[in-house]
């Protein structure tokens, strides 16, 4: 006997046009799926490249000391979480040489930093801003984060060497419209201005920290911020960002310091753009399902004006299952052929916008469409593009393989 695969390519040979349009369905599904996908991620990529590469992976912060709650009413200001005791948070982290010394032991752990943040007034001619100040120590910082190559004027060196120097946002240049080599002034908390030169200029991509953020030397911003601690934070750098969440409860419980991963620290961000993706998702979707109604109809046809043909073949010894087959291998090629097409036009489409010119000066910075080439983007779009079409080819499917050869025979030589 024939086998069924090559009566399905004949079958659908005999209807070029509307395999076409039931091709194309497919394949615009695939690929718009696979583009809005690669677009999505890529501005959530973005901004996680960003905000790791400007506030680190992990962030450890206060000391804190345990309360018992049992027989003492707990003051207004104390912190507590379900499953936790309550907790006293004193600042500063006075060891931070000590916590970074044994942090680095543990394998996760690529580099870490630490940092003494506060909030001061910036001036510089008749501008005003409220900045965050971090105070850093070159070395580390530079290990840790991704701030040279975030610098777009002037030069690390020049701020490594100089104590009376700050590197400051590409935002806030703007705003106090200033660049490399020009003065600046920081309010310290006595009321008292200091005067330092505008060594670099940093573009981090995330709108918040080039809008507001200034680096100083560390006993520069300890000295302005008039604070006995050269820490308020360690940022780390792992060699696995996913692993921040149980590294972060790690060190919580090790250092008896609060600690943030990343996630935690952006989770508002990232359940807007896990939102976003999703949107887009069941959108094309859609798409992809009515492209399955198309082959539904197309199939449903092809039975009923291939009733003589099926009935023939059923008195020639195929079974009920063998017709099946014949209509299923039809929509097993549109959906093979619709997804490998699909994710060519795809790819093409993913490039073509990654080209497109845009400026997005908000939540993150980018000058293009950001893209993120993904396999299991692909995949995804071929799964739900075999899944649609398995539906929509299953009924007529069905239906053929229910056709009784003798009754069928005889009603089309009435």
């Amino acid at each position: 006997m024939t086998p069924p695969l090559y009566i399905a390519i004949r079958f659908l040979g005999h209807r070029k046009r509307a395999f076409i349009l039931s091709l194309g369905g497919v394949v615009f599904g695939v690929a718009i799926f696979i583009c809005t996908q690669a677009q999505t991620q890529g501005f959530a990529r973005n901004f996680i490249d960003s905000t790791l590469g400007s506030n680190g992976a992990l962030v450890l912060r206060s000391r804190f000391e345990s309360r018992a709650t049992e027989l003492v009413v707990p003051p207004k200001n104390s912190v507590t979480t379900e499953g936790k005791p309550r907790r006293h948070y004193l600042g500063g982290i006075t060891n931070a040489r000590e916590i970074m010394r044994i942090s680095r032991q543990f394998p996760d752990v690529a580099a870490c930093s630490p940092v003494l943040r506060g909030t001061l007034s910036a001036r510089a001619g008749f501008e005003n801003a409220t900045v965050d100040l971090y105070g850093i120590e070159p070395a580390f910082h530079l290990q840790t984060t991704n701030l040279a190559q975030q610098l777009i004027a002037g030069s690390f060196d020049e701020f490594r060497n100089n104590s009376n120097s700050v590197i400051i946002g590409s935002r806030l240049a703007d705003l106090l419209e200033v660049t490399v080599g020009d003065a600046i002034q920081l309010l310290s908390p006595g009321g008292e201005y200091r005067r330092f030169t505008v060594a670099a200029i940093a573009r981090s991509g995330v709108g918040v920290v080039d809008i507001g953020r200034v680096y100083s030397h560390v006993r520069v911003a300890q000295t302005l911020l008039h604070k006995p601690f050269p820490a308020s934070m360690i940022v780390y750098k792992l060699r696995d960002p996913d692993r921040a969440p149980a590294l972060s409860r790690t060190f919580e419980t090790l250092f008896q310091h609060e600690s943030q991963s990343w996630q935690d620290r952006e989770e508002a961000n990232l359940q807007l753009f896990l939102t976003l993706r999703m949107s887009a998702a069941i959108t094309v979707s859609l798409i992809i399902l009515l492209a399955g109604f198309g082959i539904f109809n197309v199939l449903t046809m092809s039975v009923l004006s291939k009733i003589k043909e099926i009935a023939i073949l059923r008195s020639m010894g195929y079974r009920a299952r063998d017709i099946s087959a014949i209509f299923l291998w039809q929509g097993a090629m549109i959906a093979v052929l619709g997804s490998i097409i699909g994710s060519l036009f795809g790819a093409l489409f993913t490039w073509g916008v990654s080209l497109i010119p845009i400026e997005v000066r908000g939540l993150i910075y980018a000058n293009h469409f950001p893209v993120t080439w993904n396999w299991r983007h692909y995949v995804l779009a071929t799964v739900l593009a075999i899944i649609a079409v398995f539906i929509a080819s299953y009924v007529p499917a069905r239906r053929a393989a229910q056709l009784a050869p003798v009754e069928t025979l005889r009603g089309s030589s009435a």
